[in-house]
């Protein structure tokens, strides 16, 4: 269990590292690529290869201190309704690089808090799909929502649109932590909203909580998890706070010194999921619970589970078109970004034709074996290297490096090897990342070109 690792292992193993929701990460993205290159790689799918769509809506009611989102406040009815115009736009020019009809088992809207879309222009986008593509009658379709901020109606108005999955953002139940990050919610206030979501016919539920926020403490995330778990969420998403006042300014009101330990961190980690296994929850991967019979703990248990941008997913698709400011997007020949201000985006489909591309990266022959690689380690904790052994070499001659630096996972006890399956022990399970990045060759080679000066700073990896 996370508590009883020791201050000199989290001396020794800590620092900051990537979350792998992609390989190639973020990082690696270039301006070097750009809306030609993706043009053509949306060009060369296969014509029966299915999709999963992802709408980012950067806008919210107002701003959680802790986030590190790419959103904002927009009061403005006319401006939200003129973005979801855009939407549409950015849309369009993608089904007439990929063809019209594919299929679509998952989409997701995102943000910032995309229930801050106009009723109109929600009815639009889900019409412009449906018209579109084929939206599979089991397709998986969800929405992120802020329980603070529901329009009226709109419960209902998701279930009319064929939404079955919400996402509601909670983070924590504790007033102090709540007034320092400047998000208030109330445990009543909460639990209005799952049920008035079932009673629309909106089954599907997922709770997203987080630990390391200022002034947590190990009893109060304890309350959170056992209050939370008893509003009986399908799934829940437990992430480690990312303190990133460098990139995020708006963190930069919450005071360094409120902020828990890695230790600390690490036996607030371990309560939540001691909780949420009480309470009948499966842990799956990094940071994610569902119940025993929801279909992400069967993906887990068939080793069927995925990682993309959107976290864990039962997502099978190798292609995610994501639309909007700042989204990400996946296809089998590299990930790209949209531009992430607001206001460039927009001009950008105001002005050009093409795609509002900022950056993105090639993936190369390497970055696809060594993705599958650092993404069976996040969903499954363990890898089976044989695959990837070339033939006629061992494995120790074929990952020299890797090896070597896995050599003090194993004397420190964190991994086991039976063949050339490695995986992470009990004691080892908070540094899941760690291991996904012995893989990353990217990384390295990113900081031995830096010699010595900044590199990319990333998130607290415990």
């Amino acid at each position: 269990m996370a508590a009883t690792i020791s201050s000199d292992l989290i001396a020794r193993y800590g620092g900051n590292l990537p979350r792998y929701t992609s390989y190639p990460t973020a990082v690696s993205f270039s301006e070097a690529i750009g809306p030609q290159d993706v043009a053509g790689w949306l060009k060369a799918l296969p014509a029966g290869q299915s999709v999963s769509l992802y709408f980012h809506v950067p806008f919210c009611d107002e701003l959680c201190r802790f986030c590190a989102c790419n959103t904002a406040v927009m009061r403005q009815e006319e401006g939200r309704a003129a973005y979801g115009e855009l939407l549409l736009n950015e849309l369009r020019r993608l089904v007439a690089l990929i063809g019209r009809g594919r299929v679509v088992h998952h989409l997701h809207f995102g943000g910032g808090t995309p229930t801050t879309l106009p009723e109109s222009a929600l009815r639009k986008v889900m019409a412009a799909v449906r018209e579109e593509f084929q939206l599979a009658d089991d397709a998986e379709v969800a929405m992120e929502m802020d329980p603070r901020h529901v329009p009226e109606g709109m419960l209902p108005l998701l279930a009319e649109l064929g939404f079955n999955r919400i996402s509601f953002g909670v983070q924590d139940l504790d007033r102090t932590v709540q007034e320092t990050c400047g998000r208030v919610q109330s445990y009543e206030q909460t639990l209005a909203c799952v049920q008035q979501a079932r009673a629309a016919g909106v089954n599907g539920v997922n709770i997203d909580l987080i630990y390391g926020l200022p002034y947590q403490t190990v009893e109060s995330v304890q309350d959170t998890a056992r209050r939370v778990a008893g509003m009986k969420p399908d799934r829940l998403a437990v992430f480690g706070y990312a303190h990133v006042p460098w990139k995020q300014k708006r963190q930069q009101l919450i005071p360094q010194d409120s902020l828990p330990s890695s230790e600390e961190r690490l036996q607030q980690a371990d309560m939540i999921d001691r909780v949420l296994v009480e309470e009948g929850y499966k842990p799956i991967g990094l940071d994610h619970y569902a119940h025993p019979g929801d279909a992400m703990t069967h993906a887990y248990e068939a080793g069927t589970l995925h990682r993309n941008f959107q976290g864990y997913t039962i997502d099978s698709s190798p292609v995610l078109l994501g639309m909007g400011a700042s989204a990400i997007s996946m296809t089998p020949d590299g990930f790209y970004q949209n531009i992430p201000s607001t206001a460039a985006y927009i001009r950008a489909l105001e002005e050009h034709d093409g795609l509002p591309i900022a950056r993105g990266v090639f993936r190369t022959e390497e970055d696809r074996w060594r993705g599958k690689v650092i993404e069976t380690i996040m969903c499954l904790s363990a890898v089976d290297l044989t695959p990837y052994i070339p033939e006629g070499q061992s494995l120790h001659e074929a990952f020299v490096e890797e090896l070597a630096a896995l050599s003090s996972f194993e004397e420190d006890g964190l991994i086991h090897w039976e063949g050339n399956r490695v995986s992470l022990t009990e004691k080892g399970k908070p540094f899941l990342r760690h291991l996904a990045a012995v893989f990353d060759m990217r990384r390295k080679e990113l900081a031995a070109a830096a010699d010595g000066k900044p590199t990319p700073r990333f998130s607290s990896s415990l």
